[in-house]
Formats: structure tokens, C-alpha cells, sequence
């Protein structure tokens, strides 16, 4: 269908690996969405329409003599193959990062090759799983959670200054922080983009429920001040439960 519409159509014939990027990653994002969601029909369409955007890409590779999509088919096969190579009677099962760490090129560094786009959530979690992959990892969740207070206590001691330059070594001491609270997520096993997602869903969720609450009860929220309002939160809170 895409190799047909470059020839009959005016838009597709012009279109570029560059031009379609802002879609494609529009696509991935309505796709996470309609998945956080649970939408099945908004999944299959999504879905769909991300699929459209992978045969534009294999459609160009094909037009620029590149690569085939049986090339790509074949090559992805033969990753999963090496990356389950007690499925496929290669050898024995091993960790998924030593896997992919002896696929880089060796003369690439253990966190090289990660996309600068990544989102800074992601890219802390990336980076510490590359990390891992070769070692350099707390034997268990322990390590992390003392790493968190420490970075919380460097936090505040920043706070409690009054050295002019305090904002920048701030800003440095908040990133450390927030860089310790994904490592500890990530010992837990717990992915922290997910987590801080439904984190801000159920703060979402319940300062609606604070603003209906104080509305029915004729309270102005700009000026029922912060006890009043944390009164209201702790009501939310308990309706839910």
C-alpha cells in the first residue's frame, strides 16, 4: 500500500525519512497513551497506525537499495535468537544485559549508542541499566536506599545555605536525588516511568476530587488556605478506601 500511494499520490511521493519523524513519533506517543489506558479499540487503531509508519521506513530503505523488510525480518530473528540462546539450543541462559553488552562494537563504550531523545526519566534508567550490565550495580535495594538518604541530606543541607551560588549546587543535588530514586526503582523491579505515571494520575484524580468537594461545600480554594485544603485531601483520601 505505502509503495503504491508513493507512486499515486502527491503528499506521500514527497514525503522523506526526515519529514515523517514528527509522526512517527507522535504515533508511539498516542499508542502509550491508548496502552496506559486500556483501551483495546484505541490500542488497535494505534497500533495500526504505528505499523503504517514502520512500512514507510522499510518502503524508503527498499526505494535507497539499503535493505529488504526480509533483511530486517531476518535480522531481528537472529537477535532474539542470541538474546534466548537456551530456547534455541546456543548455549546456556544468561542475563539479557550481558547479552546485549556483547553485541556492541568493542570499540563503543558501555553507555554509548543511547539516543540523545530519550526522555530524562528513561535516559536515567538506561544509563543505569547499561551500567549493571557489566557490574558496576548494589548486589540488592539496600545500597540504593542509603544512596537515596544521603542525596535527600545533600539536598537539604543546600536548602539550609545561604551561599549565593546554592541554586545551581541545588539544581546538581535535586538531579542526584531524583538519579538515586530511579536506581532505587530500578532494584525494586519497578520501572519508575510507570510508577511516576500512575503516581501522577492518582494526584490527578484526587485534587479533582479536593476542587468537587470544596465546591459543594461552598469553599473557595484560592483562599481556603493549606489546612483547609489538606482536610479535604485526607477526605478524598478516605472515600477511596
Amino acid at each position: 500500500m505505502v509503495a503504491d500511494l508513493r507512486v499515486r499520490c502527491a503528499w506521500d511521493r514527497v514525503q522523506t525519512r526526515e519529514t515523517l519523524r514528527p509522526y512517527l513519533i507522535e504515533e508511539v506517543h498516542e499508542l502509550d497513551a491508548a496502552l496506559a489506558a486500556g483501551d483495546a479499540t484505541a490500542i488497535r487503531d494505534e497500533v495500526a497506525d504505528l505499523m503504517l509508519h514502520l512500512a514507510w521506513q522499510l518502503v524508503l530503505g527498499l526505494e535507497a537499495k539499503e535493505f529488504t523488510p526480509d533483511e530486517i525480518a531476518n535480522d531481528l530473528v537472529a537477535k532474539m535468537r542470541r538474546r534466548h540462546p537456551h530456547l534455541f539450543d546456543l548455549g546456556p541462559p544468561q542475563q539479557w544485559s550481558a547479552l546485549k553488552a556483547r553485541e556492541r562494537k568493542p570499540d563503543r563504550g558501555t553507555l554509548d549508542g543511547l539516543p540523545g531523545t530519550l526522555p530524562d526519566l528513561l535516559m536515567s534508567y538506561r544509563l543505569q541499566e547499561r551500567a549493571a550490565g557489566v557490574g558496576f550495580d548494589w548486589p540488592d535495594v539496600e545500597g540504593p536506599v542509603a544512596k537515596v538518604r544521603e542525596e535527600l541530606a545533600e539536598v537539604e543541607a543546600e536548602l539550609a545555605s545561604d551561599d549565593a551560588t546554592a541554586s545551581e549546587r541545588l539544581t546538581d543535588e535535586i538531579g542526584d536525588l531524583l538519579f538515586a530514586v530511579v536506581n532505587l526503582a530500578r532494584k525494586s523491579n519497578v520501572h519508575p516511568g510507570p510508577a511516576l505515571d500512575r503516581a501522577n494520575k492518582k494526584f490527578r484524580d484526587r485534587f479533582s476530587g479536593v476542587e468537587k468537594l470544596a465546591a459543594t461545600q461552598g469553599i473557595a480554594m484560592e483562599s481556603a488556605g493549606l489546612e483547609k485544603l489538606d482536610e479535604l485531601w485526607d477526605e478524598v483520601k478516605r472515600r477511596e478506601t
